[in-house]
């Protein structure tokens, strides 16, 4: 256990937003985490629901509730969280999520094996259904459509461990220096794919995210917005153009903008009967009318480049309907 005076190796952060009774089964999961090293900080994005209420953190080793007066959103929310941090590694974990016992003990395994990597991603599974995946790291298809690889395939197709385009915000794990010194979450994105434009921008400075297959959460996934609501759907089709136009570098957005419009086309054709249709066709036609605006912003000027252009390919798949069917796309570690 970390004392109250010493940095602990961990900063467990939460972004809370109405997460009702899984914030407390998420924090119950993280008292039977075999490391003891570790804090948990937890940002209240003005919920209503009562969900901060009463919280019983009593067995935790350090526990510390920031609220907000208004909802941050997840970007914000994070980013606020570990600017409080004091610990080395960021580990992120959802309201919606719970960590196996032995998930702080693996990511600990995982960095002595890799102590060059600066960035992790977790094996996801269906919260109310184990046998299938909830995710096994992001990936990112060339025409500029992320994905989160494995969603809801048998848990029999998990990956070994490799590397994957970036990790899945929902159990996240960074080097909290690599963090910040990329800017942390583009506050802009508000949520959903917010991780994918940090991944993005760690790629191009050379940062390979490792998937670690034993490092172990269930995710209920949408559990606090709502998988079909107008909310989800308007950001996350607003924000997937966002981190393709923001990040793309010239040359390569040029060649691949055609084939981005024309799967979303295909996207928005495949999913016409969703009640939420309107969500998506907003968030559509958004991202395409101010995706170049994203480009021009001054972050964007100040971003370090240091991977080269086919070396940044190398970590997209190139394969379309690998993405249509969200299967997990690791590839084998090379020599570190």
């Amino acid at each position: 256990m970390a004392s109250p005076q010493s940095d602990p190796k961990f900063s467990i952060i939460i972004v809370n937003y109405n997460g009702g009774a899984y914030l407390q089964a998420a924090l119950d999961s993280l008292k039977d985490q075999t490391v003891r090293d570790f804090e948990v900080i937890c940002v209240d994005n003005a919920s209503t629901d009562g969900s901060v209420e009463g919280l019983d953190t009593s067995e935790l080793p350090s526990f510390e509730l920031i609220r907000s007066n208004e909802n941050l959103g997840f970007a914000a929310g994070n980013n606020r969280a570990i600017k409080a941090a004091r610990g080395q590694w960021m580990c992120l974990l959802n309201p919606d999520a719970v960590a196996e016992p032995r998930w702080l003990e693996s990511i600990t395994a995982g960095m002595e094996r890799h102590p060059t990597c600066n960035v992790f991603a977790c094996a996801q599974f269906m919260l109310e259904d184990p046998e299938r995946l909830d995710g096994a790291g992001d990936a990112f298809l060339v025409f500029g459509i992320p994905w989160r690889g494995g969603f809801e395939r048998p848990a029999t197709e998990l990956p070994g461990e490799g590397t994957c385009f970036s990790p899945c915000g929902a159990s996240a794990i960074f080097r909290r220096d690599t963090f910040m010194e990329h800017g942390g979450y583009d506050e802009r994105f508000f949520c959903y794919c917010e991780d994918v434009d940090l991944g993005y921008r760690m790629q191009l400075a050379g940062e390979d995210c490792i998937f670690l297959p034993d490092a172990r959460i269930a995710h209920k996934g949408s559990g606090t917005s709502g998988a079909d609501s107008y909310f989800t759907t308007y950001h996350g089709n607003r924000n997937r153009t966002w981190a393709f136009f923001k990040n793309t570098p010239l040359s390569l957005l040029i060649l691949t903008l055609p084939g981005h419009v024309a799967i979303l086309g295909y996207i928005y054709w495949r999913n016409r009967r969703n009640l939420q249709h309107t969500g998506m066709q907003d968030g559509i036609r958004e991202g395409l009318r101010t995706g170049w605006q994203m480009r021009k912003s001054p972050e964007f000027k100040v971003r370090k480049r240091t991977r080269p252009l086919f070396g940044m390919m190398a970590a997209m798949a190139f394969n379309p309907f690998r993405m249509a069917r969200r299967k997990a796309h690791v590839r084998p570690l090379r020599n570190r």
